[in-house]
């Protein structure tokens, strides 16, 4: 016989068994409810933007073997999760539509998407002139900040800011979410992809879609693919390689690549916005090396093949007294150099940099700038997108004529002298220049040059850069040399 004081104090014993139990089949329910439930990889969303056009993968995971189907306008496609969970399906190519519609995965059970759209997918990544807001605060917005606040009310462009994250392995999943653009919510989009996604928008009128996908202060090795580095012998920069002991940073080659990029494979896009470059100044060398493996690679593993990849040329910057150093002007070339690539394009900004500021606040600009590189290398609009380009230079006693492709409708200073011209002779010992325009070439004479062999425009940090088309489009600094 229990005794009462016993009997009460098992009966209570029982009593919180059975709770216990209760709880943990509760939780349990719950995991097995949750692993039976297709999930969907990051950037599936409500409110997202699917690319027009081009297949649609679809992925995520379930429990392994379960049977998967995606149901969006009008098409139904189905896929089975592999021993590891993953599945993929892919919608056949879709038109634009401005239309919400919702996106519907069953497997088990059934998650629905609302508010989708389709449209212009771009992916903008790269340093801090990328990740710069519309408004930031005080110290970072771009110029005229309060009225392109107001004006922002452009629900149709949409933004996925992909939190920040490193690893040294590949991840599958990121924090982020899309939001319409309207004024509260157009302060943290990357302006440089506002800028360019309204410009669009405006000419296009479908949905545009930007993935902002930024860290500041970072290398380009941070970007680039373990398969990338692969090619290269040794971590670049003194970095410790992926993978080691030590500790893994935004500035450890692959880090960002792993933790950013990767979750976002193989989403639909239209191609890559790029501006990055800063954190590499002074290594042009390893810049033009890893450049166009870093292009290369991130269209393999997209696996769209050679999508359109456009970036920034840096800006003019230098802290004051220290314009004329060299090394930006090195590095500027080397980001050129990739432009050998197929379907690449280039924005110059050598015009629009501030001495002393590293992260210029006229991004409308360059928004535009490469704006019309899409329209016209990808939208087939009828726009001027370059400026007079370096073609060849010929000898003419004591003058050097520069000959440019793209002058459009004849070349220009804005009703000043030009600036920033330098000769050289066999010595190799550059001195400035004067220089005349010439219907749509360049007349350059320096008196401290009897036999010129050689010419350079805008080689430094900080010039004064006043060269532009008709079009009102700068040229790219340029060096004739390989000295």
């Amino acid at each position: 016989m229990i005794a009462p004081g016993a009997r009460a104090s098992y009966e209570f014993g029982m009593r919180s068994l059975r709770l216990i139990l209760l709880f943990a089949v509760a939780i349990l329910g719950c995991a097995m409810e949750g692993w039976a439930a297709p999930n969907l990889a990051p950037l599936f969303q409500d409110h997202a933007v699917l690319q027009c056009d081009k297949p649609v993968p679809i992925w995520g995971r379930a429990a392994p073997g379960e049977h998967v189907s995606v149901a969006f306008a009008g098409q139904t496609v189905g896929a089975t999760a592999d021993t590891d969970g993953r599945w993929i399906a892919i919608l056949a190519p879709l038109a634009a539509n401005a239309a919400a519609a919702d996106l519907v995965v069953t497997g088990k059970t059934t998650v629905a998407l609302h508010d989708i759209v389709v449209g212009e997918v771009w992916l903008c990544s790269g340093q801090s002139n990328m990740e710069f807001p519309v408004d930031g605060g005080t110290a970072r917005q771009v110029d005229n900040a309060p009225e392109e606040v107001a004006a922002a009310s452009y629900p149709l462009i949409r933004q996925f800011k992909v939190a920040r994250q490193v690893s040294a392995t590949p991840m599958e999943t990121a924090q982020g979410d899309w939001q319409g653009c309207s004024p509260e919510s157009v302060r943290a989009f990357t302006a440089v992809g506002y800028f360019f996604a309204r410009d669009l928008y405006v000419r296009l009128n479908v949905p545009i879609g930007i993935v902002n996908c930024t860290c500041s202060g970072t290398p380009l090795e941070s970007w680039m693919s373990p398969m990338a580095l692969g090619a290269f012998p040794g971590p670049a920069d003194g970095q410790p390689a992926a993978g080691t002991t030590a500790a893994v940073n935004p500035g450890t080659p692959a880090s960002l690549f792993n933790g950013m990029i990767h979750p976002l494979l193989p989403y639909a896009i239209r191609g890559v916005l790029w501006y990055q470059g800063e954190s590499d100044v002074g290594r042009a060398s390893d810049y033009t090396e890893h450049f166009p493996a870093l292009i290369s690679a991130w269209r393999a593993h997209f696996g769209e093949g050679d999508f359109p990849f456009f970036w920034v040329q840096l800006a003019g910057f230098a802290w004051p007294g220290k314009e004329s150093g060299q090394l930006w002007a090195f590095l500027r070339e080397a980001q050129s150099k990739a432009l050998s690539l197929p379907a690449t394009g280039q924005a110059i900004a050598i015009d629009i940099g501030e001495i002393g500021n590293v992260q210029p606040r006229n991004k409308q600009e360059v928004g535009r700038r490469l704006a019309l590189l899409a329209k016209a290398k990808v939208y087939s609009i009828p726009v001027d997108y370059s400026g007079p380009a370096f073609s060849r230079i010929t000898i003419e006693g004591a003058s050097v004529r520069v000959h440019f492709a793209f002058a459009g409708e004849g070349l220009t200073a804005s009703g000043k002298p030009l600036q920033s011209f330098e000769a050289a002779g066999a010595d190799h010992v550059f001195h400035s220049a004067s220089a005349e325009i010439e219907g749509d070439t360049v007349l350059v004479e320096s008196a401290e040059v009897r036999l010129p062999v050689a010419v350079r425009y805008a080689w430094r940090d900080a010039p004064e850069a006043n060269l532009y088309n008709g079009a009102g489009l700068p040229a790219a600094p340029f060096r004739s040399d390989a000295w």
